[in-house]
């Protein structure tokens, strides 16, 4: 495979930007049912500041560790809403994974999306059930550490991560939440998608299409 640099890393965030903001209607529709209906923008205000910082890096100087926690500044200062902390930390715990590795392969990647699941997991005191992003992350995680362990690549490895993301974020229909405000809608957010879950495949699957084809 193709090894994955701090410019492929850089054009990967420009790509979850871009595909953020072709959704931010949705996702905010999706919010507007259980939550403050600003999802979608919010997070088309995180990803905005994060290109904006991107911009300024030196590419030649700087390693994909260096990309990582300047999304993670960026993001948390841009984003005061309860998506800023996980964000920022899912991106801090990203660049710890990958510490040291001037570029990526298949591995750092795979360690790259578990640690960021780890880290919003951690940051978000959730778990699978509890009708958050963590119902689309955990199995997203779980399923690229299982491709890798079968020999896939890179590519296999990333499908495999969105198609579980997505089967995820479906499941959270059937959910009554217990974390953030869904969770005073008790049985009444039954049917709905939980909004997080929602974007966390739009980023998964602009991952996979910016990184897998590197593959």
């Amino acid at each position: 495979m193709t090894d994955i640099t701090t410019k492929d890393l850089i054009a990967m965030f420009v790509g979850i930007a871009a595909a953020i903001e072709a959704e931010k209607g949705r996702l905010s529709e999706l919010d507007g049912i259980i939550g403050d209906a600003d999802h979608g923008v919010t997070m088309s205000i995180g990803f905005s500041a994060v290109n904006e910082a991107l911009s300024r890096l030196d590419q030649g100087s700087a390693d994909p560790a260096t990309v990582l926690s300047t999304s993670a500044k960026a993001f948390l200062n841009a984003v005061g809403a309860t998506s800023g902390p996980l964000y920022a930390t899912a991106f801090i715990r990203a660049a710890a994974a990958i510490k040291g590795r001037p570029v990526l392969d298949r591995d750092a990647v795979v360690d790259m999306v578990s640690a960021m699941a780890k880290g919003i997991r951690d940051r978000g005191k959730a778990d699978c059930g509890d009708k958050t992003m963590i119902d689309a992350w955990v199995p997203a995680a779980e399923a690229a550490e299982a491709a890798r362990l079968a020999g896939r690549d890179l590519s296999e490895c990333l499908d495999a991560a969105l198609f579980a993301a997505q089967a995820g974020a479906e499941t959270t229909k059937s959910m009554v939440a217990s974390k953030g405000r869904a969770s005073r809608l008790g049985e009444r957010a039954i049917g709905h998608m939980d909004p997080g879950a929602a974007s966390a495949v739009v980023i998964l699957s602009a991952i996979a299409r910016s990184l897998g084809r590197r593959s």
